[in-house]
């Protein structure tokens, strides 16, 4: 069992891992390619996109043939386009090499909330989920140095070579591991697909589905723009700029080691809202720097503190309930399964492709508009659980 958590753990990494190592890369893109800095952050918002997209094929396919083949093949697809964007000549090719990985590497967030749902139930996953929060907070962490350190040393296309090596060594490890669908679907392919329909008729499911998913915008907000403010605007070089990343993903570590202990006092109902008012609190106090005197709050730290200190606590707040929240959405569910968790992570992702795509664009401050996605996504995730639990009677 606990090589299974383990190759569990180490699918739960290919987003982070695919994207925050080379965050540090894309100044050095936009030079080497004398393209726009928007240009060059499609290898990131059409990953993402892509990899949205991929999610919702591989959870049917999933349940009607088994968690291993759409797995094995997804890493398939993954590994050989990181030797694409290893050898890409040009920005566009890049692009469309990335689009491809994200298809490929879909399989990994996907199939992986359906094995947990195989493997464990009830109070069991949460904390399996919990557990697996702390194991994979490494590689937020790991990724942007390890980046950087790459850089710093060798050219960026390195980076895709070790993604080469990483999405080897998982489709090895899936080889090797036991099927965990003990029945699979009768179902044609078209009818495992229709479990998408059913699906939008389970309200609750829906509805915190998309509202937690909301909790997660300023991150994937921060994620596209954070190389640009502190690299582009504060003058810091890539290392630098990787110790600060890791840094603030230091709370996705911290934060599910802070619900275990709290989970032990306090129960999940007081434990959600408080996670969902703490990303508002936190993303409105970078909008406050950047309001007028005498209502700013800049000032109260030095740069870069006054943006780095609320981000590593916003993303505190929003880690110390997603894994609570995902075991929550998943309970909503009893079939369809692989769809479902297809699903959620679809919307997740979606929704933070968007948000990538907005502060991409030519905005005089990017970090107030980080704030404002910030609050508004938080203050929608807070209607929904209050919708949730008031009108659909979602038990906790």
């Amino acid at each position: 069992m606990k090589r299974k958590i383990a190759l569990i753990a180490l699918l739960c990494t290919f987003p982070p891992m695919s994207t925050d190592m080379y965050l540090a890369a894309l100044p050095i893109m936009v030079k080497e390619w004398h393209e726009s800095l928007s240009v060059i952050n499609l290898t990131l918002v059409l990953f993402f996109v892509a990899y949205c997209f991929g999610m919702l094929i591989y959870g049917p396919l999933s349940d009607r043939y088994g968690r291993k083949p759409p797995l094995l093949a997804g890493l398939a697809i993954y590994t050989l386009a990181s030797v694409a964007c290893a050898l890409a000549p040009n920005a566009l090719t890049l692009i469309i090499a990335r689009i491809f990985q994200a298809l490929g590497g879909a399989a990994a967030s996907t199939v992986v909330f359906a094995i947990c749902k195989d493997l464990f139930e009830g109070a069991v996953r949460q904390r399996v989920f919990v557990q697996l929060g702390v194991i994979t907070a490494g590689a937020p962490i790991l990724a942007p140095i390890i980046g950087g350190w790459i850089i710093s040393l060798a050219s960026w296309r390195w980076i895709f070579a070790l993604l080469t090596l990483f999405g080897a060594v998982s489709a090895i490890g899936v080889y090797r591991m036991e099927e965990t669908l003990k029945e699979r679907g009768d179902a044609s392919v078209p009818q495992a697909f229709m479990g998408y329909f059913r699906l939008c008729g389970n309200i609750p499911f829906i509805l915190l589905t998309l509202s937690f998913s909301c909790t997660g915008l300023p991150l994937f907000a921060f994620l596209a723009a954070s190389s640009d403010i502190y690299i582009s605007n504060l003058g810091y070089d890539e290392h630098q700029y990787g110790l600060f990343f890791a840094a603030n993903a230091s709370a996705f570590l911290i934060a599910p080691l802070a619900f275990m202990k709290a989970g032990k006092h306090f129960p999940l109902r007081w434990l959600l809202p408080l996670s969902y008012f703490g990303v508002l609190i936190f993303a409105a106090c970078i909008v406050g720097q950047t309001l007028p005197p005498p209502y700013t709050l800049k000032g109260l730290l030095p740069l870069p503190y006054t943006l780095a200190v609320p981000m590593w606590l916003l993303t505190f707040s929003f880690s110390f309930g997603r894994p609570p929240g995902n075991n929550l959405i998943l309970e909503q569910v009893k079939k369809d399964v692989g769809a479902a968790s297809s699903m959620m992570v679809f919307i997740y992702f979606i929704t933070g492709a968007l948000a990538m795509w907005v502060i991409s664009l030519a905005w005089a401050d990017k970090i107030a508009v980080l704030g404002w996605i910030g609050v508004a996504g938080a203050a929608v995730t807070l209607c929904g659980w209050f919708a949730a639990r008031l009108w659909f009677s979602v038990k906790v």
